[in-house]
């Protein structure tokens, strides 16, 4: 018997004990007298970047006790503040020493969706999972055959519940998708023997079709591993150890995510085509009139039209009539707005309402106060900056209690993206003057800043491997 068939059959035993307690028809009355969810958790994976379900774990049979320490409302919500998509929590009692109770509490305290991690055998858990607050269940194959699987769909559908259906090999694979999978998790991790092969996610990949959301699970140590996912197209990914065993997860996780860069100020075509091999994520068109990067409209939509789609195109402006920037955005010569002007919260709100776009806001930092100010903008996104555009640095200590991912600027050139990546883990660099060369944008400038902003991460995960 493999630890799998242990832990499946300890899971009919606990069910048996609960409805000595609670009998199905109780469970199942307390579940349908709920309101009905709405699938909040693969909603929470259809974002355009890869998602991130974060678990609460705290041992396992692989690596026995991970976290003495267990403050598992204080570590859910710390991977909130971090930018979680969701949060996995373990109720497996025996050998990974979770607890219904923990799910209970963290669903109810988190407002990101919550995953049910255990070994669904039974109708009884997935009405359980319900009442506990869960928005999601595991269902694995190895333990559970195709009929079973489809079943249980039918039980989560109905309680507006979302099935993450495990898969480690190409015969689960076709099983999960003859059953009705709508998301449909590898496992990197082989459960019976507990080997582990990142590779098992690429190989399967191909297999499962792109309308169906596809989670890559265990493993998952760094960036690189994470950027290798994005490429194939995963939509998600699951992390436990990796984030159970660091001090700072809020650190941890924004690592784990990559640093954005953003090249602003863009106004050549011989910008697009660097921008293009260089690959930031992001680049910035100036419609600003009193700015010396200044771009008309035409200008910026035949730079648009040399773009790689890869890379979001970001309209900066000062004050500029809320129609003209809408204007923009819908029209697709602009993928997102920046404001750093006075725009308050009812135009940023306007705005988002009207294009259906995102939003960035900057904000001009000298103190802590200024800092928690950005943090409460209902903008999409935050940029914290020394001011408008001035291309000087700040003291960043007054960012050490920012929670909200945000995008730093000012003053930052190839010399000091490293450190600011190091020290801050922002979730973008925004670069304009520090990758010109009198006044103009400098090719071999920004492939060095590329190469600093990105040379921690690989440093690091050379000493995770």
């Amino acid at each position: 018997m493999t630890i799998l068939d242990e832990l499946a059959e300890h899971a009919r035993e606990r069910v048996e004990e609960a409805k000595k307690r609670v009998s199905l028809r109780e469970i199942k009355e307390k579940a349908e007298a709920m309101p009905k969810g709405n699938f909040e958790f693969e909603k929470a994976l259809k974002k355009e970047d890869i998602s991130f379900i974060c678990e609460c774990k705290k041992a396992s049979p692989s690596k026995g006790l991970i976290a003495p320490d267990f403050p598992y409302l204080q570590i859910a919500k710390e991977y909130e503040d971090a930018g979680a998509d969701c949060i996995s929590v373990l109720t497996e009692p025996k050998w990974f020493l979770g607890s219904n109770e923990y799910l209970r509490e963290i669903a109810g305290n988190v407002q990101v969706p919550c995953l049910r991690k255990d070994f669904t055998v039974a109708p009884y858990m997935i009405y359980d999972a319900k009442v506990l607050g869960a928005s999601a269940v595991l269902l694995i194959c190895s333990i559970l055959d195709e009929k079973t699987i489809k079943e249980y769909i039918g039980i989560c559908d109905s309680l507006g519940l979302s099935a993450l259906v495990e898969a480690h090999n190409e015969a689960e694979v076709k099983s999960a998708i003859n059953a009705g999978a709508r998301i449909i998790g590898v496992n990197n991790r082989n459960l019976k023997d507990f080997t582990v092969d990142t590779d098992n996610s690429r190989r399967l990949r191909e297999l499962i079709p792109r309308d169906i959301l596809f989670v890559s699970e265990s493993g998952v140590k760094s960036a690189s591993d994470v950027q290798k996912l994005r490429e194939i197209g995963a939509d998600a990914v699951l992390i436990g150890e990796t984030l159970m065993r660091a001090d700072d997860k809020r650190a941890k996780l924004q690592s784990l995510k990559g640093t954005k860069l953003k090249f602003c100020g863009l106004s050549r075509p011989s910008d697009i085509e660097a921008v293009n091999e260089i690959k930031p994520e992001y680049i910035g068109f100036v419609f600003a009139e009193k700015s010396r990067r200044h771009v008309t409209r035409e200008k910026a939509a035949e730079l648009k039209s040399m773009l790689s789609p890869h890379i979001k195109a970001v309209g900066v402006f000062v004050d500029a009539p809320l129609e003209e920037v809408a204007e923009l955005l819908k029209e697709g010569i602009i993928d997102i707005a920046q404001l750093h002007g006075h725009e308050g919260e009812e135009y940023i709100k306007e705005l988002k309402k009207t294009s259906g776009k995102p939003v960035i806001k900057a904000f001009r930092v000298k103190t802590h106060e200024d800092a928690e100010a950005a943090e409460r903008s209902s903008a999409d996104m935050i940029l914290l900056d020394s001011g408008a555009g001035t291309g000087t640095t700040f003291d960043w200590s007054v960012l050490k209690n920012v929670k909200r991912p945000y995008f730093l600027a000012g003053g930052l050139e190839p010399g000091n993206a490293q450190a600011a990546v190091e020290q801050l883990h922002p979730c973008g660099l925004d670069v304009s003057s520090g990758i010109e060369t009198d006044g103009m944008k400098d090719r071999k400038k920004m492939e060095a800043f590329a190469a600093s902003a990105r040379a921690e991460v690989n440093d690091k995960e050379a000493q995770n491997d």
